[in-house]
């Protein structure tokens, strides 16, 4: 009986993650994929419980109940401005599962192993080792625990390269000739600290790039743990994840006109010392501030607002105050759409998850390549704390970190307003020329607290004009 249940359950739970995948490619099927998605990963879960090579199952349900309390715990608690964070510990946790799987086996079966089996094996350690150690750094990146600015040393690409050939070279040994000696300790060490290394010279402005990377190789691992332990579902999960997540850093390097080379190599990131905000003396360029009824008054008058969010939004959770705004405005007549960047944020889609959650309609949200060309005709771009993607460096200044980034051309409306607590640089370390424009003014302060203030002041100016 288990011998049909099972592969059953494994061809069910892999139609399911493929269907799910399919599913969270578009906001309007996104959460029916993702229910397809946990169905799949139920059937696979039971499918592995019923195998007969499980004798006891003591321990298995503790882990279960732990992983369970934790997992849901994040799921309930953790704001959304923590994802980031939280997506790569997730990473770091299921690596080091693969890492841990894979060091056990071959401690184990050593002998036993053939060549396919081996290579698959130092596949999934060594993957493991470098998706732990270097998602770990995200993590610490992304928390402030680490500079989110690139650390970088002199013969730091040669560093790298050594560690990579040492972890290949005792990896390829293994293979040829199992056994467990000082070798297999020398693949964990070298790739775990392959991992820290790959990371910490990598800006905050790339972070997104490296957690989608860092999910592929979490998936690659997976797969390879599927082939060690002949584990069907394990196969086609990780498939799909290193797939999808390699696909996914290709797509945000070229939306950041950046290779993987400079992604993973590169010092993109590092403060730019040329500029105002990198010197010190942003406080001497003058800009124009603007109160919140001088706000209302401008949005009410236009009649094509186009709103830029960013990671200040996020932070403030201001993306329901901000729905309000576009909701008055729309009463009044005025078109609104939320343009968004590919990378706006710590992780891709993040301003999508956002405004999905505050019920922004699906067909007001409009991507970078799609609504570029529009900003001209807008009278009013409004940007919530958003700062790298907006500045206007990335096309006019060939000595500023992230020339050659493609964004949003907001500097082409008529009247921009920025929302943001200071003149601090973004997560890139460069100064944004947007806010010295004569066209842009401040708003200063909390993105929630000002958008709060601008529902008032422009209900109040439609109450007037009624």
């Amino acid at each position: 009986m288990r011998d049909i249940v099972i592969p059953l359950l494994y061809l069910a739970s892999g139609t399911l993650f493929i269907l799910g995948l399919r599913g969270i490619t578009h906001p309007r099927s996104a959460r029916r994929g993702l229910l397809l998605t946990v169905v799949g990963m139920a059937a696979a879960v039971v499918g592995t419980l019923i195998q007969q090579e499980i004798v006891d199952f003591r321990w298995i349900l503790l882990a279960a109940v732990v992983g369970s309390v934790i997992g849901g715990a994040m799921a309930k608690y953790m704001p959304m401005t923590a994802m980031p964070e939280r997506i790569a510990l997730s990473h770091a946790f299921g690596a080091l599962a693969a890492g841990l799987v894979g060091t056990a086996e071959y401690y184990e079966h050593a002998a036993s192993l053939s060549t396919f089996i081996a290579a698959a094996l130092m596949c999934e350690v060594l993957l493991g080792c470098v998706t732990f150690t270097g998602s770990l750094m995200a993590f610490g990146k992304l928390k402030g625990i680490l500079p989110g600015r690139p650390t970088v040393f002199p013969g730091q690409q040669l560093v790298n390269l050594v560690l990579f050939t040492v972890a290949v070279l005792a990896a390829l040994w293994l293979v040829i000739s199992p056994s467990t000696d000082a070798r297999f300790p020398v693949l964990i060490a070298a790739s775990a600290l392959f991992g820290i290394l790959l990371v910490v010279p990598i800006g905050g402005a790339d972070m997104p790039t490296v957690i989608s990377l860092l999910n592929s190789y979490a998936g690659l691992s997976g797969a390879a743990m599927g082939l060690v332990l002949d584990n069907k579902a394990l196969i086609i999960a990780g498939a799909l994840d290193g797939a999808s997540g390699f696909l996914l850093s290709i797509m945000m390097s070229r939306a950041m006109n950046r290779s993987f080379r400079n992604v993973l190599f590169g010092a993109f990131g590092q403060v730019d010392t040329t500029t105002p905000a990198a010197t010190g003396d942003a406080q001497d360029r003058p800009v124009r501030s603007a109160s919140p009824d001088e706000a209302a008054m401008l949005l009410q008058a236009a009649r094509d607002v186009i709103i830029v969010p960013g990671y200040g939004l996020a932070v403030a959770q201001a993306q329901h105050r901000i729905k309000e705004v576009a909701e008055i405005l729309e009463r009044g007549g005025t078109r609104v759409r939320y343009a968004i960047h590919p990378v706006a944020g710590r992780m891709p889609g993040h301003m999508n998850v956002l405004l999905a959650e505050a019920d922004v309609p699906y067909d007001r949200i409009v991507d970078m390549e799609d609504i570029n060309g529009d900003f001209a005709q807008a009278d009013v771009a409004l940007v919530v704390g958003a700062n790298d993607v907006t500045n206007p460096a990335a096309r006019t200044r060939e000595d500023s970190p992230i020339y050659g980034m493609p964004v949003l051309d907001v500097a082409s409306a008529r009247t921009v307003m920025v929302i943001k607590r200071g003149m601090s640089a973004g997560f890139a370390g460069v100064d944004n020329e947007l806010y010295y424009l004569d066209k842009t003014l401040m708003l200063f302060g909390d993105a929630k607290d000002v958008a709060s203030n601008l529902v008032r002041e422009v209900e109040s100016v439609s109450t007037q004009r009624a």
